[in-house]
């Protein structure tokens, strides 16, 4: 993998990404729960088929997270990342089924430079995963630490003497 290219700088509100496709399979679905969430619904497609709100296996919210991540570096995976910090407003809307294609969506809402570190920025994303019907599927607002370019000074940062 490359080096990240994007700084805080070059970050612009309203800046919109979406991933390739990816499809997820039964398999796939059953083996991740198997592991991480052993729950009926998410590895039993016979005693899913009893469940009262999906009635086929559905992936796990824990494994639409893992997807999710996995296809915004696509996506994001150029911008010089310090850390996560918060996650809010996190949702999960439709259920996730075997034969389902989704993509990551990343869009920049807001950003402001660090009140204690002039090394950073500070954004805020609305990242979803979207289906093949482009019903969204998962949803959160994330707030993010982000590098500033080498000395590089925030907008309303004076430098002295430069009246």
């Amino acid at each position: 993998m490359s080096e990240p290219t994007r700084y805080y700088e070059d970050l612009e509100v309203g800046e919109t990404f979406t991933s390739a496709a990816r499809t997820v399979s039964e398999e796939e679905i059953v083996e991740f729960a198997s592991r991480y969430d052993p729950q009926y619904f998410h590895m039993d497609p016979e005693a899913a088929e009893s469940h009262p709100q999906f009635g086929v296996v559905v992936a796990s919210g824990i494994h639409i997270l893992a997807l999710w991540r996995q296809l915004d570096h696509q996506i994001t995976g150029d911008v010089r990342w310090i850390c996560g910090i918060e996650w809010k407003r996190l949702r999960w809307n439709k259920p996730l089924k075997a034969g389902d294609s989704v993509r990551a969506r990343a869009e920049l809402l807001k950003k402001r430079s660090s009140a204690s570190k002039v090394s950073r920025g500070i954004v805020e994303y609305r990242y979803s995963l979207i289906n093949q019907r482009d019903d969204e599927v998962f949803w959160c607002l994330s707030t993010n630490l982000v590098e500033r370019r080498p000395g590089a000074r925030p907008a309303d940062e004076r430098v002295p003497g430069s009246d």
